[in-house]
């Protein structure tokens, strides 16, 4: 670790206590975790605290962690070889808005981890009032997983159709849509309809020729 985010950690410590549910270094960038009730009040301070002065929001999404963890075989996102103690461990909750912050002052960044509480119906806060830029991201969040943000004052969908149904980067959303949409000749609109497609499942395949990578023309010369 080096000395900057050394002293970032000492800061995070200082100014917020058992606020922080974990804190850990990862990628050269500290990542903490912050309990939903408590996060605009940290994230408000970690603007405001002239030790960490994160005046920007950079980036703002989220996770859906319903198979994290679990090896591929059981319909996960890792191989047994590829997963460790910590990948493996399971998370309480299901979603996560991740918010990637800079101090442009001080020349650092952060990683802020919430999770909302209610897996079914998942609601956070909105950072509008702290940072005026998670406006279209937190729109994206919303349309894209479903997670609610209150207090943003124009929260729909962004990415998405009007009639778009379900919200396409949840583990559960089937590959192939929930409805298809089509121009009606006698009726002379466009029509929303069920899939007409069978489900299915895309597993990535590779095949390659014999002796793929091998370079002809200096083997022949």
């Amino acid at each position: 670790m080096t000395a900057e985010l050394g002293a970032l950690r000492t800061s995070l410590t200082v100014a917020f206590g058992d606020k922080l549910v974990s804190l850990e270094e990862k990628l050269g960038e500290l990542t903490v975790v912050v309990r939903s009730p408590d996060m605009l009040d940290v994230l408000t301070r970690m603007r405001d605290d002239k030790a960490l002065c994160f005046e920007q929001l950079i980036d703002l999404c989220a996770v859906d962690y319903s198979a994290y963890g679990s090896d591929i075989s059981e319909g996960g996102a890792y191989f047994p070889s590829e997963m460790s103690p910590s990948s493996s461990a399971r998370h309480s909750h299901r979603f996560a808005v991740v918010y990637n912050l800079l101090s442009v002052t001080n020349n650092l960044r952060l990683r802020v981890r919430v999770f909302a509480e209610d897996d079914e119906f998942p609601i956070l806060a909105s950072v509008i009032d702290i940072w005026p830029s998670a406006n279209w991201y937190e729109r994206e969040a919303f349309d894209l997983y479903g997670i609610v943000f209150t207090g943003h004052p124009d929260l729909r969908r962004l990415l998405t159709d009007y009639g778009f149904v379900g919200n396409p980067f949840r583990k559960d959303f089937p590959l192939s849509g929930t409805v298809e949409m089509r121009y009606d000749p006698e009726q002379q609109r466009v029509v929303y309809q069920p899939v007409s497609i069978e489900p299915r499942e895309v597993t990535p395949r590779i095949v390659r020729e014999e002796h793929y990578a091998r370079n002809t023309e200096s083997d022949n010369g």
